[in-house]
């Protein structure tokens, strides 16, 4: 397949300015890809655009990725209020953050990293204003719809906000003045934004630069990926670990699987129609999920943490708690029910059981206990009178009690 059309099968073409898609296959371009860092960390939101430029960057088109720290002082404009201000030390920190991050998705590719507060910093306010400033016309900037939003719901926007997208723009072309950069790949929501710089391209150079983005990546109930939606997938390990987001692409609904493995694994349109030929006739078995999670779990965090992920899969699985140790544990059980076990706690197995909040009564703890249905350490306790020793604590950290097959709760000293 060309570019253009392996773009738009995997499902990554949105809106653009090109008024021939063939051209992204005739010609060279060198592109660019801006981040702010308003996190230190990136989710699948994001990388669903990183993939679309990691395409264009495998067929030999030039690429810089951009991390804001000129524009994360300012914060790109939300359509409910104002973001509040990160501090110049957060600024920092999430920036050398997410070049790591971006460092590990382009691994061995070549690729130019940039900062916008490079050049952003040195601006002189009157100078930008004569020059950037008089090309963009305020009732362009009000029309939008972020803008609507926010006038009806009272919140309206400060002067600092409008400019974000002068800055955009201008990020735009001066990539363009001293790069040559002529296409801007970007998320759908920042359609305003990106067109802002082919507009100052064309008034200031008479110069044609273009835009495509990315759409929305939601699942099948139409949720999209994001941190404003709460059930954010971070990029980074301590705050999304391996095993969770091996779990994330585990539980994808059957309906997105062979849909995201287009977007986020770089799998031939022939290995995915395979998969996904094998994934109709055998859904049981999810296939299409176990390779998506591969893929991308390998992809963000490296083949080890992908083998380490799916070992602890298994062995939680399995209840082969001892197999594991207690680093792996707490990676892979980090997001259950923990207690912290008191010097005054009675550690007999019934009493235990109501006081870290297993079950709900001494009643309920018996009756589990007797029918076999409590395992610590992946051990059936069947006795009413077992209590909890050094023994039980594994690495001197940790006690893994299990209910039933598949809820697991923490003790921790």
């Amino acid at each position: 397949m060309q570019l253009s059309e392996e773009l738009q099968w995997r499902g990554f073409w949105n809106q653009t300015t090109f008024t021939n898609d063939k051209l992204i296959d005739s010609e060279n371009f060198t592109l660019y890809l801006g981040t702010d860092p308003s996190a230190d960390s990136l989710h699948v939101g994001h990388l669903a655009v990183y993939m679309m430029v990691r395409h264009f960057l495998e067929r030999g088109h030039k690429v810089f990725l951009l991390v804001g720290g000129g524009t994360g002082m300012i914060g790109d404009m939300r359509d409910t209020e104002e973001r509040s201000l990160l501090s110049y030390a957060e600024i920092e920190h999430n920036k050398r953050a997410l070049k790591a991050q971006v460092l590990q998705i382009f691994a061995g590719r070549d690729f130019t990293l940039v900062d916008n507060a490079d050049w952003l910093g040195n601006l002189e306010l009157l100078p930008f204003l004569r020059d950037i400033g008089k090309n963009f016309n305020m009732a362009d900037l009000i029309g939008r719809e972020f803008f609507k939003a926010r006038i009806d719901n009272g919140k309206g926007l400060s002067f600092a906000e409008f400019t974000y997208t002068l800055l955009q723009g201008y990020d735009f072309w001066h990539l363009f003045k001293h790069h040559g950069v002529n296409l801007q790949i970007g998320g759908s929501d920042q359609w305003g934004n990106m067109t802002a710089g082919t507009e100052l391209l064309r008034r200031k150079a008479d110069k044609t630069g273009h835009v495509i983005t990315v759409p929305l990546i939601t699942d099948a109930s139409g949720k999209k990926f994001g941190k404003s939606e709460g059930n954010a997938v971070w990029l980074n390990a301590d705050k999304t670990s391996p095993y969770e987001m091996y779990q994330f692409w585990m539980n994808v609904m059957d309906d997105d699987a062979v849909r995201f493995l287009k977007i986020f694994t770089f799998l031939s349109l022939d290995e995915i129609e395979e998969i996904r030929k094998q994934f109709e006739t055998a859904p049981h078995e999810r296939l299409a999920q176990k390779i998506l999670a591969r893929e991308v779990v390998t992809l963000v965090h490296g083949e080890k943490a992908y083998q380490e992920a799916l070992n602890i899969t298994e062995q939680l699985f399995a209840g082969n708690i001892k197999n594991l140790s207690v680093k792996e544990l707490k990676q892979g059980l980090r997001s259950v029910p923990n207690y912290q076990v008191q010097a005054e706690d009675n550690l007999n197995i019934v009493d235990l059981l109501v006081t870290a909040g297993v079950v709900n009564s001494k009643r309920q703890a018996r009756e589990d206990v007797q029918n076999g249905a409590i395992y610590v350490n992946g051990d059936r306790i069947q006795d009413l009178d077992y209590t909890l020793s050094d023994a039980d604590k594994l690495e001197n950290e940790l006690t893994v009690i299990r209910r039933g097959k598949k809820k697991y709760f923490v003790l921790t000293y």
